[in-house]
């Protein structure tokens, strides 16, 4: 019988595969995976906040992370070029968080957690809050889902049929704080992006429509989850890493279908 703790680590792995599934196709879609390493860097400082002020964990980085994408979604309507912006607020987060972990002593050993993730440590509350925001996730992009897909895939076709493609664009920074601030602690900061972009880039050249893509992107971000876990219970590995290097192995085995499509 396995024991509690790696059951609880891959639901909850599991329970991240439901939103980063088809969040990560829009993330490649759109060509956004910096964002999701600002966004990720930014929750470093929401996690310093959090325990400073002594707001809960989730909360901290939650606010921190959608106030990244306020920021980023206000400065991109300005018209300022992205990355540009994106490497100046990713790397200012991930300094500021740096920074100001140093003036409490107690957390210097735990950040470390965070900016490499601790799957094996997930508890029955973490699991409730990834679950909840996971499943959150799932239905804004659901609810979301064809004006989302219209305004990714051309905006001024977006704009004539009454879709406003900024306020999409929000809504998808939005759905990606979210999962950040719940993900942070299972696969940590550094390697959030990963798991959201991995996996849809493997479904990609599989997929022949935007919704299988999305559901080939979930299968194979639950399986890296497994996949990931057994390894590193085999070879006692560090777990999140494990489990983004799973879902490079599925992206390499599905690269040739990728070639012929």
């Amino acid at each position: 019988m396995l024991d509690d703790f790696l059951i609880r680590a891959g639901l909850a792995g599991i329970g991240l595969s439901l939103a980063t599934g088809p969040l990560g196709s829009f993330v490649v879609w759109r060509r956004m995976a910096y964002f999701g390493d600002a966004t990720a860097h930014a929750a470093i400082l929401g996690v310093v906040l959090a325990f400073a002020t002594g707001l809960p964990l989730y909360l901290g980085t939650v606010l921190v992370a959608l106030a990244m994408a306020a920021t980023v979604a206000a400065l991109a309507s300005r018209g300022h070029a992205m990355d540009a912006a994106l490497g100046v607020l990713a790397h200012t987060a991930l300094a500021a968080g740096l920074v100001a972990a140093s003036f409490l002593p107690g957390l210097r050993t735990d950040l470390s957690a965070f900016l490499f993730g601790d799957i094996l440590a997930v508890t029955r509350a973490d699991l409730a809050w990834v679950w909840g925001g996971s499943l959150g996730v799932l239905a804004l992009v659901v609810w979301r889902w064809r004006p989302l897909l219209t305004a990714t895939l051309n905006e001024d076709l977006a704009q004539a049929s009454g879709i406003d493609p900024r306020r999409e664009r929000l809504v998808l920074v939005v759905a990606l704080a979210l999962v950040v601030a719940v993900s942070i602690k299972i696969v940590g900061a550094l390697l959030i992006a990963a798991l959201l972009i991995v996996p849809a880039a493997a479904a990609r050249g599989a997929s022949r429509t935007p919704e299988g893509m999305a559901l080939g992107a979930t299968g194979i971000s639950v399986l890296s989850v497994v996949a990931g876990l057994w390894a590193s219970l085999q070879a006692d590995t560090p777990a999140g890493p494990s489990i983004v290097l799973a879902a490079a192995l599925g992206f390499v085995v599905l690269l040739p279908f990728a070639r012929r499509s």
